[in-house]
């Protein structure tokens, strides 16, 4: 596996960024990655890494670039909940300050960035994220139809722009929420606009998690939620863009 420290040129400046992606020396579908809120870290870098070893170029972006490379804020290894909330004090400015303008406009250069890499193949690309980084993922794929076939948002408040966002989609789409972020009821209104809005989707609660439940560096981290994700992602981008056919590869799960 290789991997990169990359710098992607964007309206507002150049964005730091970390790729990984197979060393075989061909091609290979694009996916754009975004973080949680957290940024870009270990946890960040292993799951992308994972997630290459299926056969995907993954970029996986600083969303606060404007602020600073990664991490922008000083982060704990552990992010417990007694350090939680001073974390989150430090980050909500910037979260503030990340607009839907600033999201599509660094989507466009994300984008331009990720296709133009000499790993990367003709054709569509797939787009995931984390917590925040799930509504950025959307986004991201209403914004760029004709680009991305895949999307694939995990424990993200992917409901707050309302079902104008859902009417743009054209990709295929995975939403997998925590079982303390949504109620039954919550999420069969959701998936009655999902339906409504013609997208091809599965949405569903993941039982036994709380918001954050993929990210191991956290106290909310769930390993069946995790291998839940992965049973849900890996055939998702595997049925749109084909990388993991025949490669008899199994994602590193926690025992």
């Amino acid at each position: 596996m290789r991997t990169k420290t990359l710098r992607i040129p964007t309206e507002d400046g150049q964005a730091d960024a970390f790729a990984a992606f197979p060393d075989r020396g061909e091609r290979h579908p694009g996916v754009l990655m975004y973080a949680d809120g957290f940024g870009i870290r270990p946890v960040l870098r292993e799951l992308a890494r994972e997630l290459a070893g299926h056969g995907y170029y993954v970029l996986v972006p600083n969303p606060f670039y404007r602020h600073g490379p990664a991490p922008v804020v000083e982060l704990p290894e552990h992010i417990g909940e007694e350090v939680r909330p001073a974390v989150f004090a430090q980050l909500m400015p910037l979260l503030q300050a990340h607009t839907t303008e600033r999201v599509l406009s660094d989507a466009d250069a994300y984008l331009r960035f990720l296709t133009g890499q000499p790993e990367v193949g003709a054709g569509p690309v797939a787009v995931t994220g984390y917590c925040i980084g799930g509504l950025y993922a959307v986004r991201t794929a209403a914004a760029h139809p004709d680009q991305v076939a895949a999307v694939a948002a995990f424990h993200g408040p992917v409901g707050v722009d309302g079902p104008d966002l859902f009417s743009k989609l054209t990709a295929q789409v995975h939403l997998g929420h925590a079982e303390g972020d949504m109620t039954p009821e919550a999420l069969g209104e959701l998936n009655e606009v999902l339906d409504a809005a013609g997208v091809h989707h599965t949405s569903e609660i993941y039982p036994g998690t709380i918001h954050g439940f993929t990210m191991a560096d956290t106290d909310a981290f769930s390993a069946s939620g995790l291998k839940r994700h992965w049973d849900r992602l890996l055939p998702l981008l595997d049925r749109t863009l084909g990388a993991g056919r025949g490669s008899g590869s199994e994602p590193n799960l926690p025992r």
